[in-house]
């Protein structure tokens, strides 16, 4: 029985080739596209589950509260460490201090290389289940030891076993290889760790962290902890929240510990007012929804041909009734359709997603592969096949079994109101998703135009910077100054504690006239050249910049306009700063007030900033910015600026950014993002239309005799287009008045994680719903144009 059921199913299949064809390609798109987003869906949820203790490794953040914001951070306190080993042992099995990942060189004979890496401490290897390939897991008990990866391993020694080996760190000490451990998987938090030092190390090499040990205002580090096993993260939470505002005098900031699980650190890292409210996850479900929606939307499709092309089965049916055949019989005749179709497109699904894996991979920067001997993938892709199969098959097979036989074969079957009514309400749905992803597309790609174009306060063009914190360039800047603008490969250098994309020092309890009472200050603080404002073209909006002709400048600092109107003053030059914390008790004066410029996170407002002059101490500044001489090829530039290079620093590594692409890159990850939801988006729309070209050509099919007639009683094209069309653009029309409402709603929950927001504009809808129109007219006109061209007697014979 199930066999000639099948048979039946596979010749009616053959028997009606063009709609069986776009039927196929429907669902083989949609279940493709779904395939990819589950992939990619799986790939965020599964970041960092490569380390063995994943369920009970955090990360400590700490929220405290200004004046203006509560902001939440995982910078810490090094003293924070200590009270949590001896006050809240019993709730940690390990716990270690880190620096941030940051670059260093290391050298061995005459390899050298650039790599990033952290300071931690000996516990971390433990906690972050390194996989020794040689050495000991335990190799940073001594202090002059190091741990690298083994492509680290690779690139320094070749095929000589490391083990032993001293390698040179920045230019200064020689540490010994301890351990070589696996790379860390792409799709881990660590990813770019290709070192680790011991963090006794870290502190003896820098004089301001050695001084740090009893600074609870001096938020500089991490710190990770692996949980006990008898507790939980919120237990932990719990007991350690408020051990630093018990612990010091903080009280008035009112400092408050939170433990971030390590499942955590990707999807769900956004904080607002101490609260944990999402992150990434919102793309997440995003992107799923997407999914859903691309599926559903095929599905649709199959149920309005198959309920469009009723009538020609009715008979079919009436046939099979009659001859004794039940309902539940005709049922599994109509499933077996859809289960064949869906078969079918599931293989070709499998091969689109297939073959449109790496350029996926490029789209959206990962590394995903096809999990062909994964049991749980195929269980998945096995659930989706059924799902689509009884979806799409579901109403035909229920509608179309219940024909009546005595009406069908009496010739007096009509048909269903309900179907046509829920045929025209699906295409309703269909084109509210559709509409609505449309026009949430255009909001996303408002909201990243409007962030990206925001004025940067500072020209870009032909300026780089260097990283220059390296031992042989400690003391140099005027030397390398001098020699490079000699050289005339640049016109202007600077020098700053900050790179130009990042704040990396804020500083408060500052007091001026005027600060409200009781008003607690955060600001950014970047120390400076003299060179600063002008190489980088900073427009002074009042007062004056720094200069070596006044010495008092020493004590001077510059404020940005996000910090005159932070601070509320109204004639700001010659006012004075001070703060408690700075050595001597020193007021600083304001001698100008630069433009705003874009350092930090560009999706935040501009942060208020004080710029202070530093010349006499020049390690304190190590970032240097180069305007390149626009007279000369950026090669010529370049090769000039790296012999400079090499001649103070023999041997050393020449590396270098260009500004603008670096801050580019700020938004290179959610650019990917919108570039896939926009790709996706269009898959959608393509679908619908897809759907709405199969109905149409049934319709015309159908009414092929009525069109013959019209035409031959002088009827235009023009007019027989408006009748087959105006059904389906009047529905086109219902549902872009649906889908304003729901597009808003999302459109606004999605805008509502972004602090610098752009207002929906009514524009958006219309050339939202304008779109849709046009492709819709597009889609329809097709079969309508060529129905309305046709010899009215070739139409007239038609039976």
């Amino acid at each position: 029985m199930f066999t000639t059921q099948l048979k039946i199913a596979w010749r009616n299949i053959i028997g009606n080739k063009g709609y069986s064809l776009m039927n196929i390609l429907g669902l083989a798109l949609g279940m493709g596209v779904a395939m990819l987003i589950a992939l990619w869906v799986y790939d965020e949820f599964d970041h960092n589950k490569n380390f063995k203790n994943y369920n009970r490794l955090a990360q400590i953040y700490q929220s405290q509260s200004f004046s203006t914001e509560r902001a939440t951070g995982p910078p810490i306190p090094r003293p924070l460490e200590k009270v949590l080993r001896e006050k809240y042992g019993e709730y940690f099995k390990y716990i270690s201090m880190s620096s941030w990942t940051d670059e260093s060189i290391l050298k061995y004979g005459e390899n050298s290389i650039k790599i990033e890496g952290n300071a931690v401490q000996p516990d971390a290897s433990k906690m972050f289940s390194l996989e020794i390939v040689g050495g000991a897991l335990n190799g940073l008990e001594d202090v002059k030891s190091i741990m690298i990866s083994a492509s680290t391993a690779k690139k320094l020694f070749g095929d000589k076993n490391p083990i032993g080996e001293n390698i040179n760190f920045d230019f200064n000490d020689d540490l010994k290889v301890t351990g070589v451990y696996k790379d860390f998987s792409y799709n881990s938090s660590f990813n770019d760790v290709d070192y680790f030092i011991t963090w006794d190390y870290y502190v003896s090499k820098h004089t301001w962290v050695k001084n740090s040990e009893k600074e609870w205002g001096n938020n500089s580090w991490q710190l990770f902890i692996q949980i006990a096993d008898n507790t939980s993260f919120k237990t932990v939470e719990e007991a350690i929240k408020w051990a630093k505002k018990e612990n010091t005098d903080y009280g008035t900031i009112n400092p408050e510990l939170h433990v971030l699980p390590m499942q955590d650190w990707k999807l769900h890292n956004n904080f607002e007012e101490g609260k944990q409210v999402g992150g990434r996850i919102e793309y997440v479900f995003l992107f799923a929804s997407i999914g859903v929606v691309v599926l559903l939307l095929a599905c649709i499709n199959f149920m309005n041909v198959a309920t469009a092309r009723s009538e020609k089965r009715a008979k079919e049916v009436g046939v099979k009734k009659t001859l004794g055949a039940n309902r539940g019989h005709l049922i599994n005749q109509f499933y077996s359709e859809s289960f064949i179709i869906t078969c079918i497109a599931f293989i070709l699904a499998v091969c689109i997603a297939f073959l449109f894996l790496t350029p996926f991979n490029e789209l959206s920067d990962k590394q995903i592969t096809f999990p062909w001997s994964s049991g749980v993938a195929w269980g998945l892709a096995l659930i989706i096949l059924c799902f689509t199969a009884l979806l799409s098959g579901s109403y035909p097979a229920l509608y179309l079994s219940q024909f009546n036989p005595t009406q069908v074969l009496k010739g007096t079957f009509v048909k269903s109101k309900f179907s046509g009514g829920l045929r025209k309400a699906l295409v309703v749905f269909q084109f509210v998703l559709s509409i609505s992803l449309i026009i949430i597309t255009i909001i996303i790609n408002r909201q990243m135009d409007f962030v990206k174009n925001q004025s940067r306060g500072y020209d870009m063009d032909a300026l780089i910077e260097i990283y220059a914190w390296y031992t042989p360039f400690k003391g140099k800047y005027e030397l390398i100054r001098e020699k490079l603008l000699k050289s005339g490969a640049v016109t202007a250098i600077s020098a700053s504690s900050s790179p130009l994309n990042d704040i990396h020092s804020n500083q408060s309890s500052f007091v001026w006239e005027g600060k409200p009472d009781g008003f607690i200050d955060d600001f950014a603080w970047v120390t400076i050249s003299h060179d600063y404002i002008k190489t980088l073209k900073i427009n002074v909006v009042q007062g004056r910049n720094f200069s070596k002709d006044f010495a008092s400048d020493s004590n001077a600092v510059l404020i940005n306009k996000a910090a005159l109107k932070y601070m509320g003053l109204e004639d700001p030059i010659g006012k004075l700063i001070t703060n408690k914390d700075f050595e001597g008790n020193t007021s600083l004066k304001i001698i100008g007030v630069v433009d705003n410029m874009v350092m930090g996170d560009p999706y935040t407002p501009i942060k208020q900033t004080l710029f202070s002059i530093n010349e006499n101490n020049e390690d304190g500044i190590g970032f240097y910015q180069l305007r390149l001489n626009p007279k000369h090829s950026l090669e010529s530039n370049l090769k000039q600026i790296k012999k400079i290079w090499n001649n103070i620093a023999p041997n050393f590594p020449f590396d270098y950014d260009f500004v603008d692409q670096n801050y580019a890159e700020k938004f290179k990850e959610n650019e990917r993002l919108v570039g896939l939801i926009g790709i996706f988006t269009s898959l959608a729309i393509f679908i619908s239309c897809l759907g709405l070209f199969g109905l149409t050509s049934f319709i015309a099919e159908q009414r092929t005799k009525e069109i013959g007639i019209r035409k031959s009683i002088g009827a235009s094209v023009f007019k027989i287009w408006q009748i087959l069309s105006k059904d389906f653009l009047l529905l086109v029309l219902v549902a872009s008045l649906l889908s304003i409402p729901l597009a808003f709603m999302l459109g606004t929950h999605w805008l509502s994680y972004f602090k610098m927001r752009i207002l929906i504009n009514h524009w958006y809808f219309i050339i939202g719903i304008l779109t849709a129109f046009m492709l819709a007219i597009f889609t329809v006109s097709y079969h309508a144009i060529k129905a309305a061209t046709a010899n009215p007697i070739k139409s007239l014979k038609t039976e």
